[in-house]
């Protein structure tokens, strides 16, 4: 396996970076980072729709978050590859193919993350900024998100960690991430698969590996960050 992350390893990273094409790893990891920046806001308003106390507002994000997680997410690639040109009348190129499927799939689910942290936020505390004065949306914006952010950051990178897993489904449109490139490497080299997926899953895991430690991580800072707040609190109680 050696000889094969000698010859073929910086393609797995780079692509065919030589003709200006950034592919493997490199675009694998850019897939993810737009990914997640364009669902950070789409996730955020869905959740604020869930938690506004409003049911027809929480019904239709609802609606849209049970409907998107029972789509399973390679049929949702092949629906805005094949059938939403014909619709904008525009023809999608396999990046934006597989951004825009994997932003509307982690909108679902990361909009649950977001719920999660705004409801572990005591009611006391929108309570006391009505109490105040405060309008809800001041209450929202200054007390509750900063907190609920802060508390979901966890959540945020192994949604990251997921969505890195996930850019492997635009094999199927022949984008040039990094299981694509792996199936390139093993066809010019026709008697060595094993080894070659045995690579490209030690990559895989690397990443994930690293950014599942990441969460923990922040995790156990933000849970004893959390703790030691609560302890002065009963002292000075």
């Amino acid at each position: 396996m050696m000889d094969i992350l000698s010859d073929y390893g910086l393609f797995l990273l780079l692509g065919d970076y030589s003709r200006g094409i950034i592919g493997g790893l490199a675009l694998t990891i850019l897939i993810a980072a737009v990914t997640l920046v364009l669902t950070f806001p789409f996730a955020l308003g869905v959740a604020l729709m869930r938690t506004s106390g409003n049911k027809w507002l929480s019904r239709a994000a609802a609606c849209f978050v049970y409907g998107v997680r029972g789509i399973p997410l390679l049929m949702l690639i092949l629906w805005i590859y094949f059938f939403l040109p014909v619709v904008v009348g525009n023809i999608l190129n396999p990046f934006w193919t597989i951004v825009v499927a994997l932003v509307i799939f982690q909108t679902a689910y990361l909009s649950e993350v977001f719920r999660a942290g705004i409801e572990a936020i005591h009611p006391g505390q929108g309570e006391a900024g009505l109490a105040l004065g405060l309008r809800r949306p001041v209450i929202l914006m200054k007390i509750i998100l900063p907190q609920a952010l802060v508390n979901v950051i966890p959540g945020i990178i192994s949604q990251f960690t997921m969505i890195i897993k996930e850019t492997s489904l635009g094999y199927v449109i022949a984008l040039n991430e990094l299981t694509f490139s792996a199936a390139q490497v093993s066809s010019t080299l026709m008697t060595r698969p094993m080894e070659v997926y045995i690579i490209l899953a030690a990559i895989y895991f690397i990443v994930c590996f690293a950014m599942s430690s990441c969460a923990r991580f922040l995790e156990h800072r933000i849970a004893a960050r959390r703790s030691g707040g609560q302890t002065v609190a009963r002292a000075a109680a």
